[in-house]
């Protein structure tokens, strides 16, 4: 007689109101087995993840665990039974340190914050993702605060690891070395059920996977055996074949100009910055790569206004020859610049607040405020039209932001921003977490700016996405920016040794296929 299956589902369905996000979902996961869910943003694939670690109840339907039918009421439970999880968006307190968080998490029972201490350096450092558990968790970036999630949760004892795009703010080679840790919980029996967007991270991790459209599952594959367009044609039809390169564009006049931009940097555990020179040119994409942690978030802050010089300083950041850095966003907003910043809920848009004020947050000067009163008929047209022109799945313009799927709010954010018609468009990490359709619908919607003239600086580390993208690319290393160059006589092996400081001298093989590549061993 077989062993059980670690975990089935039997018919699971979940409705909200004005949308059937589950419809009789049958899913099984094998001791041992890495089972890929596959589907596009707003497919079903968060709220069944819920389902199983207890966020939520399925209206009907059957969750057996190692055999025994059982209802999974809240994420203690899960846990209890061994179910350990890890959110797209974070759950951190950001006043903490990384192991009171840690601590919180695992309970009294682990022991003090300072007692974890000593094990956190141990597991960070074994899974290739070394932190320091007395760093507070709002002076990590986006990167970092990730491993946090991923490390709080492999300190558990753990039977069914569910993953939400865990590599998203990976390097490659972070990303093969966390493929290694994976592969070997797998042989150890630990169930894995993986969710990426990555499609050549599924064919070369995942034994079996699910792929769900429109809430019901679409169909089975092993993913070793099909191609990323076969993946994607399973996942999203037609928009499988938006996913090749775009042409290159030279660009016209410089229109953002940073020039010896130096910053210390206040926070003992951030990235100072060094006679940062940077051009972006109207009517071209300029990529920036880089490993988490790099200065990426220091440089954003300042173009964007919310990190500011003194006047005296100003002319390190120029916007169409005119000094701003000393600028608040609002004024620089004035100058045609907008902004999409790396973290969605929480600074690109206000969860709790509908998707038509949020639109208002940042597109008030575009016509939608008269003598201090907000003209709502105008501002709902506006919100409606980004919903409609980015395809956002979504009931309604007052629907909250929090409601939207990652990928959708992402496709909100950018509409957002991309329908005031800058002629300056800063994004960080446009598509992180998205699936190959809403990433196609973005990358368009960039590649039309910058048709139309827009300077458009994209700051990401994927880098599949730069050089599909991006018409120059360079990369940020402690703080420091590689020269600029043209992508279409750039190669990946160059970029990764620009990510590791090496931009002078030839980089090593070991970058060769950057992120396109998962080693196997």
């Amino acid at each position: 007689m077989s062993n059980p299956a670690r975990l089935q589902l039997r018919r699971i369905s979940k409705r909200y109101p004005g949308c059937l996000a589950n419809d009789a979902i049958d899913l099984s996961i094998q001791p041992g087995e890495i089972h890929a869910l596959l589907g596009e943003n707003g497919a079903g694939k968060s709220t069944l993840m819920k389902i199983i670690y207890g966020v939520t109840q399925a209206d009907s339907g059957e969750v057996i665990w190692r055999g025994q039918p059982l209802t999974i009421r809240n994420p203690a439970q899960a846990r209890s039974l061994g179910i350990g999880m890890v959110f797209q968006h974070f759950s951190l307190f950001e006043t903490l340190s990384v192991a009171q968080n840690i601590a919180l998490a695992l309970g009294a029972s682990a022991g003090t914050p300072k007692q974890l201490e000593p094990r956190i350096r141990e597991v960070s450092e074994r899974y290739g993702m070394a932190l320091e558990p007395e760093r507070l968790v709002h002076s990590l970036s986006i990167g970092e605060r990730q491993r946090v999630e991923l490390i709080r949760c492999l300190m558990q004892d753990i039977r069914l690891l569910i993953l939400d795009e865990p590599t998203s703010v990976l390097t490659p080679q972070e990303a093969n070395e966390l493929f290694v840790t994976l592969r070997r919980l797998a042989r150890e029996g630990c169930s894995i059920l993986f969710i990426s967007h990555k499609l050549n991270e599924v064919r070369a991790l995942c034994h079996s996977a699910t792929v769900l459209r429109g809430g019901r599952v679409a169909g089975h594959c092993i993913p070793g055996e099909c191609s990323d367009r076969q993946l994607a044609q399973m996942m999203v039809g037609e928009a499988a074949n938006l996913i090749d390169p775009y042409p290159k564009a030279q660009g016209g006049s410089d229109f953002l100009q940073v020039d010896a931009l130096s910053w210390h940097n206040p926070d003992p555990f951030g990235c100072a910055l060094h006679g940062i020179n940077l051009n972006v040119r109207s009517g071209e994409i300029v990529g920036i790569a880089g490993v988490a942690g790099n200065g990426q978030d220091e440089l954003l802050a300042l173009l964007s206004g919310e990190v500011r010089l003194p006047v005296s300083q100003g002319r390190h950041i120029c916007i169409d020859q005119q000094p701003v850095a000393h600028l608040r966003p609002d004024a620089r907003r004035h100058k045609g610049m907008t902004f999409v910043p790396a973290e969605r809920l929480g600074h690109g848009a206000v969860p709790e607040m509908s998707l038509a004020d949020n639109a208002l947050l940042t597109a008030f000067q575009q016509g939608l405020v008269s003598c201090g009163l907000i003209r709502h008929e105008r501002v709902k047209a506006l919100a409606e039209q980004i919903i409609q022109r980015f395809n956002v799945k979504t009931p309604s313009y007052e629907a909250q932001a929090r409601s939207l799927s990652g990928g959708n709010l992402q496709k909100f954010i950018l509409g957002r921003e991309i329908l005031q018609q800058p002629k300056l468009l800063i994004a960080a990490h446009p598509t992180w977490g998205v699936d190959v359709g809403a990433a196609a619908t973005i990358h368009r919607a960039l590649i039309a700016l910058r048709d139309a003239g827009a300077a458009i600086l994209v700051i990401s580390e994927d880098l599949d996405e730069l050089f599909q993208i991006s018409d120059r690319l360079g990369a940020l290393c402690s703080g420091r920016l590689s020269p600029l160059k043209d992508t279409a006589h750039t190669h990946l092996v160059e970029v990764g040794g620009w990510m590791a400081g090496q931009f002078d001298t030839p980089a090593t093989p070991s970058f060769a296929h950057g992120a396109s590549h998962v080693a196997i061993p």
